[in-house]
């Protein structure tokens, strides 16, 4: 046998071995060697409203990354750093840019069903319905994959940071070479806005250089099968706050007397909506284009839409496109919460001072953040209100009956990429090779992330690679990731590496 046929079969080895290996067998195998690794990770606090809570977390990330063979460098910030982690292959074709997200949303102890929410807990489904917690222990043996981690961000998103980290031991440990190169983004504010993300991304340009985006975040899609995204709305915030007295005052002595905000606000509020769901500011909808073409692909997602109600426990949806994937192509505007005076056992009989409505707008490719916060805006003032940055001051309360507070920030535009690209065709066939068949094509998500930046700045195509279970309760209390998708998350990022681009 010639030196160089002994070579060859050096190099194909790893693969031939994992080929004949059962990839849902390794990818258990190294999942339940993560569990101490994992406990560390989603036990540190991570809300980025918190600055000091994100540099353990930035620590954590730059060792676990060194220990896989990356570089690792700090892209400084006006607050707290991105972290980029750098790994080159032999006869590399293209650079891949990863995109991992590690803060979390604020936590609210009282509503979790566990001592502390940074601590994971590991929990099955009782007689009942209910979720208990078991023993941590029970992960050293036979695992159900309908088991759960309870966690804050357990789901959004450490949980793809550590399916990434043992994706990249089994391709050490089998001395697999991808084709491609690896730079890894972390993101440390995006449940922010990733506020300082465009800037950043302008700044350090040549660092982040690459061929295309992969984006490890978000779930599944409702079914839970294996999923391809190719596209994400936007996101800007308003917080909108209607003027009253200029302290509470007695209902009873002032009732019929002096306006009460909450229900100018409420009034506001109800112009902005048709009672079937339609926004009702005028050209909201203006630039969006449902052709036959794009019916085709939403209709290629396997939505079962009774199912779905059933799940949400409404009985209707709001009159927008024909079905879920459509009305997620039209821009939103949503309220995000409410709040005036006090409710529950603090009601007290008063007038309120102010009611402040949290609002945002869920953008599409077609519209631009300042044109959509422009028809907002307007619309107000259509409705005779004087707007303000802040407190209105004594002369203009004495001047205008309806006063409100007006503050709004464009977090990030939206995304969306073609499904006849190499990065689709590429994605494509590695999860065909880990799961036997082809992923749902998603042309757009509900959901928001930071990723406009990079299309925009850096010119590269941006395709979402979710793996969370849908039901994991993100942004919300009892936030989980079900076993099941973390040992498949792992699986589907080691086959898209394999895959030779």
């Amino acid at each position: 046998m010639t030196r160089k046929a002994i070579v060859l079969i050096f190099i194909l080895l790893p693969f031939t071995y994992l080929c004949s290996q059962n990839l849902d067998e390794l990818s258990l195998k190294y999942a339940k060697a993560s569990f101490t690794e994992l406990h560390e990770f989603f036990s540190l606090p991570n809300d980025a409203y918190n600055p000091e809570e994100i540099e353990p977390n930035v620590k954590w990330c730059e060792v676990a990354f060194a220990k896989r063979g990356f570089k690792t460098q700090r892209l400084e910030t006006e607050t707290v750093p991105l972290l980029l982690a750098t790994r080159n292959f032999p006869n590399a074709k293209k650079t891949v840019l990863v995109y991992l997200q590690v803060d979390g949303q604020p936590v609210d102890t009282l509503k979790w069903n566990q001592p502390d929410p940074y601590i994971p807990a590991l929990k099955k489904k009782n007689e009942t319905g209910n979720w208990e917690i078991i023993d941590w222990n029970n992960l050293d043996g036979d695992i159900d994959p309908d088991w759960r981690i309870f966690s804050r961000s357990a789901s959004d998103a450490r949980g793809p940071n550590m399916m990434f980290l043992k994706a990249m031991d089994i391709i050490n440990d089998l001395n697999i070479k991808p084709n491609v190169n690896l730079k890894v983004i972390m993101d440390f504010e995006e449940e922010l806005g990733s506020p300082r993300l465009p800037k950043a991304v302008v700044d350090y340009k040549n660092d982040l250089g690459a061929d295309m985006l992969v984006i490890f975040d978000g779930p599944r899609h409702l079914s839970n099968e294996p999923t391809l995204s190719y596209g994400a709305r936007g996101i800007a915030t308003i917080s909108l706050e209607v003027f009253g007295p200029r302290t509470p005052l007695h209902s009873g002595n002032y009732g019929n007397y002096a306006p009460n905000p909450a229900v100018k606000l409420s009034q506001l509020l109800a112009t902005m909506w048709h009672e079937d769901g339609r926004v009702a500011i005028p050209g909201w909808y203006d630039g969006i284009t449902i052709t036959d073409e794009v019916k085709a692909i939403l209709r290629q997602v396997p939505d079962d839409e009774d199912q779905i109600q059933k799940d949400f426990g409404i009985a209707s949806t709001d009159n927008i496109g024909t079905n879920f994937q459509e009305a997620i192509q039209y821009p939103a505007l949503g309220i995000l919460g409410l709040e005036s005076a006090w409710v529950g056992n603090k009601t007290r009989t008063i007038i309120p001072a102010t009611a402040i409505a949290e609002m945002n707008i869920r953008l599409v490719r077609e519209t631009k953040g300042e044109r959509m916060v422009k028809l907002l805006k307007d619309h107000i003032i259509n409705q005779d209100y004087y707007l303000v940055d802040e407190k209105p001051t004594e002369e203009e309360r004495m001047t205008h009956e309806k006063i409100a507070r007006f503050n709004s920030e464009i977090s990030y535009g939206a995304f969306r990429t073609d499904f006849d690209t190499e990065i689709g065709a590429w994605l494509r066939k590695g999860m065909k090779s880990a799961f036997n068949k082809d992923p749902i094509q998603i042309r757009t998500m509900g959901g928001s992330i930071p990723i406009s930046p990079f299309v925009i700045t850096l010119g590269l195509p941006a395709v979402a690679v979710p793996t969370v279970n849908p039901d994991n309760n993100q942004h919300s209390p009892n936030e989980n990731i079900r076993l099941g998708n973390y040992i498949e998350g792992i699986k589907t990022i080691t086959a898209i590496f394999m895959q030779k681009i």
